[in-house]
């Protein structure tokens, strides 16, 4: 790897930090060659001026694209590096980062802010220009700013700040380094949305199209982070509990379902509800209902703190009794051990959850079981996908937020095929660690992680050297569900 720098002290800064060769190339890079020729990994490091008012000096800049003139670059293993730097504890931003060859003034400043760049520095553009196909980042920090600008005492202090995490910032770059290999990537489908997740986030959209913001939803509509906070951006306001709600105003239950207690507060509270039940989650409520109502003891197989439990569990509490495990299974009583049933929480692992009931119907041969499978046909057709990548990948990556039942049993399914697994809720999550000797890696996503977080993921993994990559179908999707009328 060469690492490049503009000046002495940014390459002493650099050097106390990394065991990379450092070539200087001068301020306005007039000795650019020196770093151009070659052909390992190049990085440009050094410090910069912030652009846009939230960079403040001591951050780190990592550039998802460079600007200069008539150029721009784009550094797809951003999101990776700026994750690593994120674990050393640094603070960091990923944007744009443009060149140009003078001091910007403040009016420049001003007119960089409203494209969105985050800094600007007079040498990065000129060395990414010439990179070529060779893996390239930029990596700046700010010494200065609009609030604190270069040309005043306190240039000092910030200057030494600013070197001193440029050094923590490039013993960072050499795990980014090391992570430089040709790879192969296999791509499990299906993978991401299902019906229900697309179903649920449409029915939010249109309510906020249709009856504008605030829309208030209970708990999160779907288990992922950037859903929730892209529908926050459009006015969509979560909530825990009804007693967050104005009276009378308009409310959406979350896909995984409610109590017929929360149904009750609401109607109570005049709120006017559009509910965005999963259509296959309301089918296991009504199964609990009609077993209920025959005065059966019902066997729910599932995770007893899991939203879509607590409310499945809410239909008839005193029939239903929680299975988390075969232990549980093994124990369990009835009522009338001839008069049971069973249902199961819909994101469950199939191998797990069979064997549950397995269990339970070895000890109460006249239990029934659910008219179809209750285990939502999306997750048994990613644990299948996610078998199939697993059994040829040495490390196998699983987009989804961490409160995501259905992403965390394809990490545990994964894990028993053989495979090294992880959950991450993006490309910044991936530890560039778990990458060293990898060369085959499988990706899939959890039915409520949006689509475009496994193209980013790899478009990010692809920028650390020749990749193929190709789809491993387990099934084929087509359904869809219909709209509450509210938004219909």
């Amino acid at each position: 790897m060469t690492i490049a720098v503009a000046l002495r002290a940014e390459a002493v800064a650099v050097r106390r930090g990394s065991s990379a060769a450092v070539t200087r190339i001068g301020m306005r890079a007039p000795r650019a060659d020196r770093a151009l020729q070659g052909a390992g990994p190049l990085a440009m490091l050094g410090v910069a001026g912030g652009v846009a008012p939230h960079v403040q000096v001591g951050d780190v800049v990592v550039a998802s694209e460079v600007r200069g003139d008539g150029i721009t670059v784009t550094c797809p293993a951003a999101p990776l590096l700026a994750g690593a730097l994120r674990r050393a504890g640094l603070t960091v931003h990923v944007g744009p980062l443009a060149t140009q060859p003078r001091l910007a003034r403040r009016d420049e400043l001003a007119a960089m802010t409203m494209t969105g760049v985050l800094a600007v520095d007079m040498e990065t553009a000129v060395v990414a220009g010439g990179a070529g196909a060779r893996p390239f980042v930029a990596v700046r920090v700010i010494s200065d700013n609009a609030a604190q600008p270069l040309m005043r005492p306190a240039i000092v202090r910030n200057g030494y700040r600013a070197l001193r995490t440029l050094s923590r910032a490039a013993g960072v770059v050499e795990q980014w380094e090391a992570a430089i290999r040709p790879r192969s990537i296999r791509l499990a489908a299906p993978r991401s949305f299902c019906a229900g997740v697309e179903r649920a986030i449409d029915i939010v959209e249109r309510a906020l199209d249709r009856y504008g913001a605030p829309i208030f939803v209970r708990r999160q509509i779907v288990h992922n982070a950037h859903i929730v906070a892209a529908l926050e951006r459009r006015g969509a306001v979560f909530v825990e509990e009804l007693d967050e709600v104005p009276d009378g105003a308009r409310v959406i239950f979350a896909a995984h379902g409610v109590t017929p207690d929360v149904r009750t507060t609401a109607d109570r509270r005049g709120l006017d509800v559009i509910d965005a039940t999963c259509p296959l989650v309301a089918k296991v409520h009504n199964e609990v209902k009609r077993y209920a109502a025959r005065d059966a003891t019902v066997f729910l197989i599932g995770h007893a703190d899991h939203e879509e439990v607590v409310g499945t569990v809410g239909e008839a509490a005193d029939h239903v009794v929680v299975v988390e495990d075969e232990a549980a299974a093994a124990t369990v009583a009835a009522a009338d051990p001839g008069n049971v049933a069973y249902v199961m929480q819909t994101t469950l692992a199939v191998d797990q959850a069979d064997a549950i009931a397995g269990r339970l119907r070895q000890r109460f041969p006249s239990l029934v079981a659910p008219r179809s499978d209750d285990i939502c046909y999306a997750t048994s057709n990613r644990q299948a996908a996610v078998r199939e990548i697993a059994t040829d990948s040495d490390l196998v990556l699983v987009v989804g937020s961490r409160n995501s039942s259905n992403s965390l049993r394809l990490v545990e399914v994964a894990q028993r095929a053989g495979a090294v697994a992880h959950l991450v809720d993006d490309a910044t999550d991936v530890d560039l660690s778990w990458l060293r000797g990898v060369e085959r890696i499988g990706i899939t996503a959890g039915a409520s992680a949006p689509p475009y977080l496994v193209d980013d993921l790899v478009h990010a993994l692809s920028a650390l050297g020749p990749t193929d990559v190709h789809e491993v179908a387990a099934a084929e999707e087509n359904v869809t569900f219909t709209l509450p009328r509210e938004v219909s």
